[in-house]
């Protein structure tokens, strides 16, 4: 008997029904435009009411959660001293024309001649009572009384640089080590003050304080070091100064060391004993001028005075500036060898704002009017080029004659720094030069990537 299909199953779940979809006729072209009117004239309003809402609320929210903006601390200025004495020196006289010779009278020549009939006995008294003058154990101890003042006054502007390293001897037991150098209170800034200093003290430092000459001491951090002169300058915030010791902080002034002559008695201050806060006093035995050092000229000071470079030393003048630091690059034998501050003045104003100062690599010196008169070419004669320096590596040679920096002419050793005083280490920029080849100078140009001291 056949069996229905159905049987068993749920009738409800089993009924069948006809599904239809109902479609939505097509819009009309005019009911298409009255949406998209609506739509823009919507849109119009939301905007209209957005930026109603920003013009309102943004002048508050600025005011009230933006942060505060930082302001950009005064750059440190260090102005540069010119040689206005050696100028004068070798300036050719200024003559008038023939024609432009003033008259002189009988009148202005007898006026002249007693004027110097005057003057003549004057000096001459002078002088002789300065020879037969005797001087005393008083006058010798006034006059040590008034260096020892000088002495006390510039103690408030040294510091000693306590560097600590972290090492491990051969058997990788951990090592701390600790040297003691001297610094210079050389700027005031905003925030705290900037110190001169060896750069052995910083270099692989693992921390750095410094002590006041109260015993106070503070955390101080690098700002920027120069290889070249092996000196490094170091900032200390004012908020981790003692507030007692702060008033008592003084900074020495930077003297104009070109105005320092031979027989000039200098202070020593820092460590010319090799020990912290030591003291001397020395003549200015010998001056050395335009001595070539890289990328410039320094002046040197041979001064009968002890002096440890390595630790920290520093010469002051008798009106308490500082003009000069100890260095051993040179052999001062019985004497300290001594690097005139106005040569690194603008280096140091690098150093102070953290900035590198910028590096050829090259020693030399301008060509001279004579050297010219053989047929060289005007520009700076490099006398060496200093190996893995940026120059060498770029191929300049010893002998070349550099002509521009860049766009700039350069014809001088004062030239040549203050083009490249403008520059910046990581820079790239085209040194054009002379060379000699066969018989003639040939115009070369090189791109050079300038380092840091």
């Amino acid at each position: 008997m056949p069996q229905d299909k159905n049987a068993g199953k749920d009738p409800e779940n089993s009924r069948t029904f006809i599904r239809e979809k109902v479609a939505r006729p097509p819009m009309t072209k005019r009911q298409a435009f009255v949406r998209m009117a609506a739509y823009a004239l919507l849109a119009l309003l939301c905007g209209a009411a957005a930026g109603t809402a920003f013009a309102v609320a943004g002048p508050v929210a600025e005011k009230y959660l933006a942060p505060p903006d930082e302001e950009t601390p005064a750059p440190v200025t260090i102005p540069t001293d010119v040689e206005t004495a050696s100028a004068a020196t070798y300036a050719a006289p200024e003559t008038l024309p023939e024609t432009a010779a003033p008259e002189t009278t009988p009148a202005e020549i007898s006026e002249e001649a007693s004027s110097e009939e005057e003057t003549e006995p004057i000096e001459e008294i002078l002088q002789s009572a300065i020879e037969k003058y005797s001087y005393t154990i008083d006058d010798i101890n006034s006059m040590y009384d008034s260096l020892h003042g000088l002495v006390q006054e510039a103690d408030a502007g040294i510091v000693t640089v306590h560097s600590l390293r972290q090492e491990t001897d051969w058997f990788d037991n951990p090592l701390e080590t600790s040297g003691q150098y001297s610094g210079i209170v050389i700027a005031a800034t905003e925030s705290g003050y900037l110190i001169l200093t060896p750069a052995g003290a910083v270099e692989d430092a693992d921390s750095l304080r410094v002590a006041f000459m109260d015993g106070s001491e503070a955390p101080c951090t690098v700002r920027q070091i120069d290889r070249i002169t092996g000196m490094a300058v170091v900032s200390v915030d004012s908020g981790e100064i003692d507030p007692d010791m702060e008033t008592q902080i003084r900074v020495l002034a930077l003297g104009n060391s070109y105005m320092t002559r031979q027989g000039d008695l200098l202070v020593a201050v820092g460590s010319p004993t090799g020990l912290p806060r030591s003291s001397a006093y020395g003549e200015v035995a010998y001056i050395l001028r335009n001595v070539q050092t890289a990328d410039g000229t320094e002046r040197l000071f041979y001064v009968d005075a002890p002096a440890s470079a390595p630790e920290g030393t520093f010469f002051l003048n008798t009106s308490g500036e500082l003009v000069g630091w100890a260095t051993d690059r040179y052999d001062g034998g019985r004497t300290a060898a001594v690097v005139g501050i106005s040569d690194y003045k603008h280096i140091l104003e690098k150093l102070s704002n953290g900035i590198p100062a910028p590096y050829l690599g090259i020693r030399g010196q301008e060509v001279s009017e004579e050297m010219a008169g053989s047929g060289m070419p005007r520009g700076l004669y490099v006398s060496e080029c200093i190996t893995d320096g940026p120059a060498y590596d770029a191929g300049i040679q010893n002998g070349d004659i550099i002509t521009r920096i860049g766009e700039e002419e350069v014809t001088s050793m004062a030239e040549f720094q203050a083009r490249l005083g403008e520059l910046r280490h990581g820079e790239i920029v085209t040194v054009t030069l002379q060379r000699k080849g066969l018989g003639e100078y040939i115009e070369l140009q090189y791109e050079v990537v300038l380092g840091a001291r």
